[in-house]
């Protein structure tokens, strides 16, 4: 009896230890919390996957030169109940996203919202107060 409740407990324990990397998540300390940013261009690809959302954009810069922005929001599951869907976005549509971008400078950010050229507004985050307009959004 002593011998059958080692060998689960142990195997109790060591599927626990191996099932932890499952419950990690990388941080937001990348982003800069106090600049947010609109960007607008053109998709080049839109990937629905886990663990979050891509949205791939060919923009320019003040200096007119292309950028190509990467900017990620939430898991499909969470954005499928915020709206979204697999075909949100395809390759050629205009859209403007709101980001927060990271520290360094790249043209990296994380989705506050996206506004669609039909003038819909796609929340990024579950945060956002879904009765905002673009009109309501100061530029900066």
């Amino acid at each position: 009896m002593r011998g059958k409740f080692l060998i689960v407990f142990t195997l109790g324990i060591s599927v626990s230890i191996l099932c932890l990397p499952l419950f990690a998540h990388h941080g937001n300390a990348a982003y800069d919390a106090t600049k947010q940013i609109t960007v607008k261009g053109t998709v080049t690809q839109f990937l629905w996957a886990n663990p979050h959302c891509v949205i791939l954009l060919d923009a320019t810069d003040e200096g007119g030169q292309a950028v190509h922005w990467m900017a990620e929001t939430e898991n499909p599951t969470t954005m499928t109940n915020m709206g979204w869907t697999k075909g949100s976005f395809k390759p050629g549509d205009q859209i403007t996203l709101k980001v927060i971008t990271v520290k360094n400078g790249k043209p990296i950010g994380r989705i506050v919202y996206v506004d669609l050229a039909n003038g819909q507004r796609l929340p990024g985050r579950l945060r956002l107060d879904d009765s905002s307009k673009p009109e309501d959004d100061p530029k900066q």
